[in-house]
């Protein structure tokens, strides 16, 4: 007889039920682990990892109010604002990500959602710049109408990223401006436009197993899920309404990562922030369990990243290369 998660995994996503989704993810961990590994050598090269680079294009003064997040302007305190860097520095710091061995790069900016007018179209210079460069282009803006999304997919752009980050029912515990609905309905946008969607979540809000297991479902229901799912865990930041909350043990994100993989089984996973957080032990059983990316350089937006040389000696050490490696 099948087990409950093989079951799960078979079916068409949009079947799935909440039950059938919190009973893979109490499954014993081991176990977990060991079907994620083997769904996961069915649909990727367990050798390789996607190696992503994040900056930083626009930082400080969103008006959302994200409980997690420095760059909040009802957060105190919040980052200073800066105003949306040149286009001459997005592709200088591209061509030392490349440098560095990242495949992808990645440019996040503190809005609600972009402004028609100069700031957007400096955006899409950005893309059609760093795309030139061979490297593949993921943007994250915030909320994104149709037309702004057809115009960041005529400009090259391989991926937009924009996280359901917690579950239905814990949502709005931490973020009241906008809704659940508003984030999936940009993702929708982003997909009829063409474009790649990278989309997850963040561990560690105050949320508990079922919130989990209802975002597990969100993503594994997007149709079809995400080509990206990045998994966060919080790094808390002191005057944010989350920077005193608890860390999540290492196991919740192996058992995210694997749970991830065995829903949606095409998908490329990515451990991302809070990454330095976990020891390279915790990491490799990620990997084991179907992770396949990360993110490369010593900072993600405002906090902290492994540096490069560590992930390097890391990635040897597990016999594991970049893709800018295969032949």
């Amino acid at each position: 007889m099948p087990s409950p998660s093989t079951t799960a995994a078979q079916q068409c996503a949009p079947e799935l039920t909440l039950e059938q989704v919190e009973r893979l993810y109490e499954r014993p961990l081991l176990e977990l682990v060991f079907e994620a590994a083997s769904i996961h050598r069915e649909h990727h090269d367990p050798a390789y990892v996607q190696c992503s680079q994040l900056i930083n294009i626009k930082t400080g003064g969103c008006p959302e109010d994200c409980g997690y997040c420095s760059q909040s302007a009802r957060n105190a305190p919040g980052l200073e604002r800066d105003e949306l860097i040149s286009v001459d520095k997005v592709v200088q710091q591209a061509q030392q990500a490349k440098e560095n061995g990242a495949d992808r790069f990645c440019m996040g900016a503190a809005w609600r959602g972009p402004r028609k007018g100069e700031e957007f179209e400096r955006v899409l210079e950005m893309v059609r710049k760093v795309k030139a460069m061979g490297l593949e282009t993921c943007v994250t803006l915030g909320m994104l109408n149709d037309e702004q999304a057809s115009d960041l997919e005529s400009a090259g752009l391989d991926y937009y990223n924009h996280n359901l980050d917690t579950g239905a029912s814990h949502f709005e515990d931490v973020i009241t401006t906008h809704t659940l609905q508003d984030r999936i309905d940009t993702v929708q946008r982003v997909r009829n436009a063409g474009i790649n969607v990278c989309s997850g979540g963040i561990l560690g809000l105050g949320e508990g197993p079922k919130a989990r297991a209802e975002l597990l479902l969100q993503l594994a229901q997007l149709d079809p899920p995400p080509e990206s799912v990045p998994i966060n865990n919080l790094v808390p930041i002191e005057g944010t309404p989350l920077g005193t909350a608890e860390p999540v043990d290492w196991s919740v994100m192996v058992r995210m990562t694997a749970c991830s993989r065995i829903l949606m089984p095409r998908s490329v996973v990515r451990l991302s922030a809070g990454r330095g957080e976990l020891s390279e032990e915790a990491q490799a059983l990620c990997f084991m369990a179907g992770a396949n990316s990360i993110f490369c350089g010593d900072e993600l937006l405002t906090t902290p990243n492994p540096s490069p040389s560590s992930d390097a000696a890391m990635l040897e050490k597990l016999g594991l290369k970049s893709e800018r490696q295969r032949g």
